[in-house]
């Protein structure tokens, strides 16, 4: 346990984390400038790139979202209360902010959304976005995330790709993915994964860096045991129960 830990406390500090609005941050550089990801909460995450702000699942018991900046691009995986707050949807949206949202949370939504089915893409504001299938695998538990209905994204940006999983397990769609730079996998069951799946996921498809996320109670230590020796995935925990 003793040496689980040093790893963690190690892979915790691998980058500078700066604090902003209240919460960690971490930067990543691009082609095109710096990427800020902000940590949020649970599955709830800001990115900033160059003028451009992200708002990823804004639900409001994470944030109070009337002191955060506004959206430029609000993405929305699925329609469940930790993901889809109308509330905090409306507190950054300008009027003009662009929301991507799966075609079950644009039923929900009065005003104008953009609707991306599994294995769409959109070109937006100077990113590439692709849906990718966010669904549970395991017998008993697709009553969760039934195949077809949520959706994960890929964003590229800057020639970053930004893998943002949203509720799902390790999906064969999941790990076909290629060249990811930067992966959020959500790791909690019954909902979503098991440290072994996130591991076997991230063996798959290979992120340069891996954030854990959505995890809540689970032993994040479990995940870094897994992952050490695979030199080429660096593990980022940071504070996303």
């Amino acid at each position: 346990m003793k040496v689980i830990c040093s790893l963690l406390f190690a892979i915790v500090l691998a980058v500078p984390v700066v604090a902003q609005y209240g919460f960690e941050a971490d930067t990543i550089q691009t082609d095109e400038g710096t990427l800020k990801v902000t940590f949020i909460g649970h599955g709830t995450l800001m990115l900033q790139w160059g003028e451009l702000v992200i708002h990823v699942d804004p639900v409001s018991r994470e944030a109070d979202y009337s002191k955060l900046p506004k959206a430029d691009l609000i993405l929305i995986t699925h329609h469940h209360r930790d993901h889809f707050d109308l509330k905090a949807i409306n507190a950054v949206h300008t009027g003009e902010s662009k929301v991507v949202v799966n075609p079950e949370v644009g039923k929900k939504i009065e005003s104008e959304t953009i609707d991306m089915k599994n294995g769409d893409v959109q070109n937006l504001l100077g990113l590439k976005i692709e849906a990718v299938p966010a669904y549970n695998t395991t017998e008993g538990r697709s009553r969760f995330h039934p195949k077809g209905r949520d959706n994960g994204y890929v964003l590229t940006l800057g020639g970053k790709r930004i893998y943002i999983a949203g509720d799902t397990e390790d999906t064969p769609e999941m790990k076909q993915l290629r060249d990811i730079d930067v992966a959020f996998l959500p790791m909690n069951q019954p909902y979503t994964m098991m440290p072994a799946q996130v591991a076997v996921a991230a063996k798959a498809f290979r992120p340069a860096i891996l954030y854990p996320y959505h995890f809540g109670d689970t032993d994040v230590s479990e995940l870094v045991s897994l992952l050490k020796g695979e030199n080429n995935i660096e593990v980022r925990i940071r504070q996303m129960k």
